[in-house]
């Protein structure tokens, strides 16, 4: 039985196998996902995972927000790519849509997982805003609800910050990316950016993806920033500590959500900031707990867990409920 998680990233489509006892993994940059045919992309996975198309039993695949549906379910049955819109938060680079595209025309047996939205089963509370998470995020939390953990907060620290609690096996809330805590690159809109909005200055989209705590520094992206905080240069590790603090209050905040379930529970960190050990260091003291990290893998694994337990008859993942076959 082969199955296989498809994680779309802010900078790469990930791809995960999962076939009996074995997990392999391997990456597309988004732009060199775009510039690649349909075809070229369903070579590539057959090759990077030694495997043939027709052998595939189910694959799962998230694509942007996904809050145009609630339910997980045969991603041929989606209207459009399952989206409200396809204006919103992130940038555009085509390779997403690309992957998207070639899963869905492909024949191979695919499901989409859907974002949190208003139309999802969440604490109603959270719904007072209107879209809470992109549907990776759901991969990962199911990766930690298959290692045996039914009550917890993750918190995927990267590009951006995107927290989500669970509890007794169930999503119950997130916090997305345009709320609260900032990543590196993107981050809320503050009163200046409003400012620059209403005057013309540049989108709000823009003001999203140039809102993160690189504007604190003299790098010109993520990877020259946390290059610069392993060589312990002072604007980079201070734009981490700036993270750090925000992701902290961030966790807490689902923490106190959890409360309301009777709980509190353990907390991960993900993402390519929340697996650097500093940053880790960092939430540890603020929150006085202790965190276990996941690697970037674990959004795709997560993702190729629920194909599996869906291909089983699973009706129900996290809390959301399964409209397949």
């Amino acid at each position: 039985m082969a199955f296989i998680g498809i994680d779309h990233g802010t900078t790469a489509m990930r791809f995960a196998l999962i076939e009996g006892e074995k997990t392999l993994t391997f990456e597309l940059g988004r732009a060199e996902a775009a510039a690649m045919s349909e075809n070229e992309i369903l070579i590539s996975l057959e090759e990077n995972f030694g495997i043939q198309r027709k052998t595939i039993d189910l694959i799962a695949l998230t694509y942007s927000m996904g809050d145009g549906f609630s339910t997980i379910k045969d991603v041929r049955s989606l209207e459009g790519r399952g989206l409200k819109s396809t204006e919103g938060a992130g940038k555009k680079t085509g390779g997403g849509t690309r992957v998207f595209d070639a899963i869905r025309n492909s024949g191979i047996p695919a499901i989409a997982i859907p974002g949190l939205h208003t139309e999802s089963k969440v604490d109603s509370r959270m719904k007072v805003f209107s879209h809470l998470t992109s549907p990776e995020k759901l991969g990962i939390a199911y990766h930690i609800f298959c290692l045996g953990y039914k009550n917890f907060v993750v918190s995927d620290i990267s590009s951006n910050t995107v927290t989500l609690a669970i509890a007794n096996g169930k999503v119950i809330g997130a916090i997305d990316a345009c709320i609260f805590a900032p990543g590196i690159h993107h981050g809320p809109l503050d009163l200046q950016a409003i400012r620059d909005v209403d005057n013309g200055h540049r989108t709000a989209n823009q003001a999203f993806i140039e809102a993160g705590t690189l504007k604190m520094t003299p790098y010109k992206d993520r990877e020259e920033l946390l290059s610069a905080a392993r060589k312990g240069e002072g604007p980079a590790l201070f734009a981490l500590d700036t993270i750090a603090l925000f992701a902290a209050m961030e966790i807490a905040s689902m923490q106190l959500l959890l409360k309301d379930y009777e709980t509190t529970g353990e907390i991960f960190l993900a993402g390519s900031v929340g697996e650097f050990e500093y940053v880790q260091k960092k939430i540890r003291a603020h929150l006085g707990q202790e965190c276990q990290c996941l690697g970037k893998w674990h959004a795709a694994i997560g993702c190729a867990e629920i194909a599996r337990d869906v291909f089983a008859e699973e009706k129900e993942i996290l809390g959301v409920d399964v409209n397949y076959p």
